[in-house]
């Protein structure tokens, strides 16, 4: 009994050993560092919560073997895609509407009347292009890690207004996809330009305005410079993002922590994404409330939203038609966007 006992202790030790062991080299193994290009501030929930969130899925995926390091300043937002398909950057993500004429497909989510949050709508956003539109290869050169979206698209200003009319002639910052639709329709003078600027313009007075989710509220301070704020029903648009990885980089794992990496992006990166953002509302309307912005909250059939839905009037079906050159079925991929979103 005596000497089972002393036995069975000693291969519990030796376990116990190697287990240690088997920790101490992972620690000090040097990890491959997947370098992300990023933008808008560090406080942003996009650099604070997400990409910091994604790292440690990673890191606990692949043992450690393999992390990730935010990288600023590599190039401006509309060149993100180019810095990481040329390999200046091993990932990255940017906004789909800077960059006009590539990405048409990615506009679906963008679409108003979606009437659903960004957690939702980016899950649905996912599924929906893995389904209908990754054929269309929009992403060539690219791996796609995950589709986002921000939440609803609003009307931030420098003065009030008392009817969408007021907007015409007024220099409206946007931020291309069907912003730039929106705008048209609006009759303002469209100024583009990435998030990251928006502060700027709007306190040299460049701009009147700017279309923007509640979160840039408090991440970007624009409680400083856009006292007034119109949320018209569901808000106007929703915005679409990709974080996308160089498949050289992938390729240079190996096939475990390449799939390691691959199961912690996808879908459960894209609702990771889009939780962070519309928690970045939340904490954009408590900063407006703090800093005594006036926030307009149109109802559904006021005058305003009712002038808003006349306006839209084809956006929808313009985005279609140019869909379908890609060979997709538009209208379908849209109709299951929202069932999926509208259910989740």
């Amino acid at each position: 009994m005596k000497q089972g006992y002393t036995d069975g202790c000693k291969r519990c030790l030796g376990l116990l050993a190697g287990w240690l062991l088997s920790m101490v080299c992972w620690a000090q193994a040097p990890a491959t560092v997947m370098t992300v290009a990023s933008w808008l501030p560090p406080g942003h929930p996009q650099n604070a919560v997400v990409l910091p969130t994604w790292r440690r899925w990673i890191e606990q995926a692949t043992q450690g073997r393999v992390s990730l390091k935010v990288e600023y300043g590599l190039g401006a937002p509309p060149t993100i895609f180019d810095l990481v398909e040329d390999g200046v950057a091993d990932a990255g993500w940017s906004f789909h509407g800077f960059v006009p004429g590539r990405f048409v497909l990615t506009q679906v989510v963008e679409q108003p009347g979606l009437r659903a949050g960004p957690e939702a709508a980016s899950v649905a956003y996912w599924r929906v292009y893995q389904k209908y539109f990754a054929g269309a290869n929009e992403h060539e050169g690219l791996h796609l890690a995950a589709l986002f979206t921000h939440g609803p698209g609003l009307i931030q200003l420098r003065q009030p207004i008392e009817s969408l009319a007021d907007l015409q002639g007024k220099k409206i910052r946007v931020g291309g996809g069907v912003q730039s639709a929106i705008g048209e329709r609006m009759g303002v003078t469209r100024v583009p330009s990435p998030g990251s600027q928006v502060y700027e313009f709007l306190h040299e007075k460049i701009v009147d305005g700017a279309f923007l989710p509640m979160s840039e509220q408090r991440s970007q301070r624009l409680y400083e410079v856009a006292p007034y704020v119109v949320v018209l029903p569901g808000g106007m648009y929703l915005g679409s993002f990709g974080l996308v990885i160089n498949p050289a980089f992938l390729a240079g794992l190996s096939e475990v922590d390449r799939q390691a990496v691959l199961d912690v992006s996808g879908e459960k990166l894209s609702a990771m994404a889009g939780r962070a953002w519309a928690e970045g509302d939340v904490a954009g309307y408590r900063a407006a409330q703090e800093h005594g912005v006036t926030v307009v909250r149109v109802a559904a059939g006021e005058p305003m939203a009712q002038e808003f839905n006349q306006l839209m009037e084809g956006v929808e079906q313009g985005w279609a038609e140019q869909a379908r050159q890609r060979g997709v079925e538009a209208e379908q991929a849209l109709v299951e966007l929202r069932d999926i979103a509208r259910g989740l």
